[in-house]
C-alpha cells in the first residue's frame, strides 16, 4: 500500500451504508495524512450507498481524493456517472458489465478515468507523445498495458457497446437492478435479506445471511445449501463474501424470468428441507443437505445408503427430470481441508528429462 496505513468504515447494521457520524470522526482524527478513500457503489452490501455524495464531500474537505471501486458499474451504467457524485478516480471493470467473463480467474481489466486536475499524474510512454495532459515531469512512468489495455479483451466490450447502443446499455442496468430486487422480494418470506435500503430496496445484488440456520438445531451452513443448489442444477452464488456464514446473490440482466423463478423455487424448496430437520422430520447429520451434493455415480449405486430417497436427493423438484438434469461431477467434499492441504498435480521434472 505504498507505506500507507489502511482504516476501515464502520456501516450500518441495518442498511450496510456507511455509518457517517463514524466515518466524519475518521477524517477528523487522521485528516493531516488522509490520502485518500476508496468506496464501492453499489457498495458491496447490495445497496445503493444514499449518503455517498456527503463521504465525498467530507473526503474533500479534509484534503482527501476518492476512489470510486467501479466493480458495480452494471447497476450504474446509464443511469449516474462516478464523477458526478464525487469520485476522482474509478476503475471501470470490463468483466460482468460489458460482457467479458466474471470469476472463476477471468480476465479481469478496464479503463481506469480521472478527473482533470489527476491526469498530469497518468502512465507515460517512451514512444507516444499524444497523451493529452500526462506531463512526462510529473508521471510515474510507463505503467504495463496502459495505454492500449488488452487486445484480446477490449474488442469484445467495444463490440458489445456498439451493439447494445446506449439505450439498450441503459436497459441493461435497469433490468439487472429489477431482478435483483424480484428475487429479493420472492426470497424474503423464507430468508433473512440481510441489508436493504432506507426504502426496503437493494441494488444489483443482495445478501442472504444463513448465520443464524447454523446456531439453531439445524447446524445448516451457507456451504449446505450452495452444495445442495448443485443438485437443483446450479451453481452456488458466492459463499462467505463479503461476510462470512452467506450467500451474496447476483441475478445481472442476463437471466430469463423462467430461470430466476427456477433458482428462487430451489432456494425456497431448500428452506422447507432445512424446516425438515428442524421438525424433526431428518436427521441432523445425515439429509439432503449435509450429504449434498449427490452425484449419478451415488445415486444408480444399488446399495442406496441414505435414509430418504433416490428422487428426493437427485429430482427435488417437478422440472428437474432425468432428460434435463444437470449432474454435479463429484459428491461431497471437505473444503477446510481442500483450503489448507495443497498439493502440486504437475509431473516431476524428472518426467521431461526422461522423455528428452
Amino acid at each position: 500500500m505504498a507505506g500507507m496505513a489502511i482504516k476501515i468504515a464502520m456501516t450500518d447494521k441495518k442498511t450496510g451504508c456507511i455509518d457517517v457520524d463514524s466515518f466524519k470522526r475518521l477524517v477528523d482524527d487522521c485528516h493531516e495524512n488522509l490520502a485518500a478513500t476508496m468506496i464501492t457503489y453499489p457498495s458491496t452490501s447490495g445497496v445503493f450507498e444514499e449518503s455517498v455524495r456527503d463521504i465525498c464531500d467530507i473526503v474533500h474537505n479534509a484534503g482527501g481524493q476518492v476512489y470510486i471501486d467501479g466493480a458495480n458499474m452494471n447497476a450504474q451504467v446509464g443511469l449516474c456517472r462516478p464523477g458526478d457524485y464525487g469520485g476522482d478516480v474509478s476503475h471501470i471493470n470490463l468483466h460482468k458489465t460489458f460482457c467479458i467473463p466474471h470469476g472463476g480467474g477471468g480476465p479481469g481489466m478496464g479503463p481506469i478515468g480521472v478527473k482533470t486536475h489527476l491526469s498530469p499524474y497518468l502512465p507515460s510512454h517512451p514512444v507516444i507523445s499524444d497523451l493529452g495532459n500526462v506531463s512526462r515531469g510529473q508521471s510515474a512512468g510507463p505503467v504495463s498495458a496502459s495505454p492500449f489495455g488488452s487486445a484480446s479483451i477490449l474488442p469484445i466490450s467495444w463490440a458489445y457497446i456498439k451493439l447494445m447502443g446506449s439505450q439498450g446499455l441503459r436497459r441493461a442496468s435497469q433490468i439487472a437492478v429489477l431482478n435483483a430486487n424480484y428475487m429479493a422480494c420472492r426470497l424474503k418470506p423464507y430468508y433473512n435479506i440481510l441489508y436493504t435500503g432506507t426504502n426496503g430496496f437493494v441494488a444489483h445484488e443482495f445478501i442472504i445471511d444463513t448465520r443464524p440456520l447454523k446456531n439453531q438445531p439445524t447446524r445448516v451452513e451457507a456451504t449446505d445449501i450452495a452444495k445442495r443448489l448443485q443438485d437443483y442444477g446450479f451453481h452456488a452464488p458466492t459463499v462467505s463474501f463479503p461476510i462470512t456464514g452467506t450467500l451474496m446473490i447476483e441475478p445481472t440482466e442476463s437471466e430469463s424470468r423462467d430461470e430466476l423463478d427456477r433458482f428462487c423455487d430451489a432456494l425456497i424448496n431448500i428452506r422447507k428441507e432445512i424446516d425438515e430437520i428442524e421438525i424433526g422430520l431428518a436427521d441432523v447429520q445425515n439429509n439432503v443437505l449435509k450429504n449434498a451434493p449427490h452425484p449419478q455415480s451415488i445415486v444408480v449405486r444399488s446399495d442406496w445408503p441414505y435414509p430418504y430417497s433416490r428422487e428426493k436427493a437427485a429430482f427435488p423438484l417437478p422440472w428437474i427430470v432425468p432428460t434435463n438434469k444437470i449432474w454435479p461431477a463429484v459428491g461431497r467434499l471437505d473444503d477446510t481441508y481442500g483450503d489448507v492441504n495443497f498439493f502440486c498435480v504437475c509431473p516431476p521434472v524428472e518426467s521431461y528429462l526422461e522423455e528428452n
